[in-house]
């Protein structure tokens, strides 16, 4: 379970999530994720969140988004909101950092497995450019994770085929689904207090963010 320091990286897409406030420490609330994009960075796909709200707020820097459709690019202080089952899409368009506020009810644990295996395929150099797995791999991750996210291409009625046929192949080819070694934050830093601010949250304590996980 993520809790507020803990951060996961994409080398590849060249995103970078900052856990302010995560399901150790959210009572019930939304989790709140600093998310940074480097430039003509973007998520791997447009997909949709079956049970998960995604909400971004930018903070400095421009987002190009596309929900249900709309494509709008973002500026410091606007934001954008994908319901569940809505198709939905992010990239940063300019040659600075995005800075954004990621608010995601409910995270669970099932998310943050599909991150930390999406991005240590990513860093392992188990992807291509743009961060996506070949599709032996792909069958086997979008089978094992199509209650947390599902992507628009391929469509959802050649998917189900196309993942049911390869994913027995991907099998005895030695892919997964999960990846253990891939389930865990990257590392834990000291989030920006100016963007803890924002979000209305105060600093952790530092004996929290330097000592080890139980």
């Amino acid at each position: 379970m993520a809790r507020c320091g803990d951060f996961y990286e994409n080398k590849v897409t060249g995103e970078r999530g900052v856990v302010l406030r995560g399901d150790e420490d959210s009572g019930g609330q939304p989790a709140l994720v600093h998310l940074i994009v480097q430039p003509h960075g973007a998520v791997v796909g447009e997909h949709i969140h079956p049970r998960i709200r995604e909400g971004f707020r930018v903070i400095s820097g421009r987002l190009g988004t596309r929900v249900d459709g709309v494509e709008l690019t973002l500026s410091a202080g606007e934001e954008a909101v994908a319901v569940p089952g809505t198709l939905h899409d992010f990239w940063n368009p300019g040659e600075e950092e995005a800075h954004m506020l990621l608010e995601l009810s409910p995270l669970g644990s099932r998310f943050e497995q599909m991150i930390g295996t999406m991005y240590g395929l990513a860093n392992a150099c188990q992807t291509n450019a743009k961060g996506m797995s070949n599709l032996l791999q792909l069958a086997m991750i979008g089978r094992e994770f199509q209650d947390v996210a599902q992507y628009a291409k391929p469509p959802r009625a050649v998917r189900r085929v196309v993942f049911g046929l390869l994913a027995p192949l991907g099998r005895a080819c030695g892919y997964r689904g999960v990846y253990p070694e891939y389930c865990h934050p990257h590392g834990r830093t000291t989030p920006d207090p100016a963007v803890l601010a924002l979000a209305g949250l105060a600093p952790p304590d530092r004996d929290d963010l330097t000592g080890t996980r139980p």
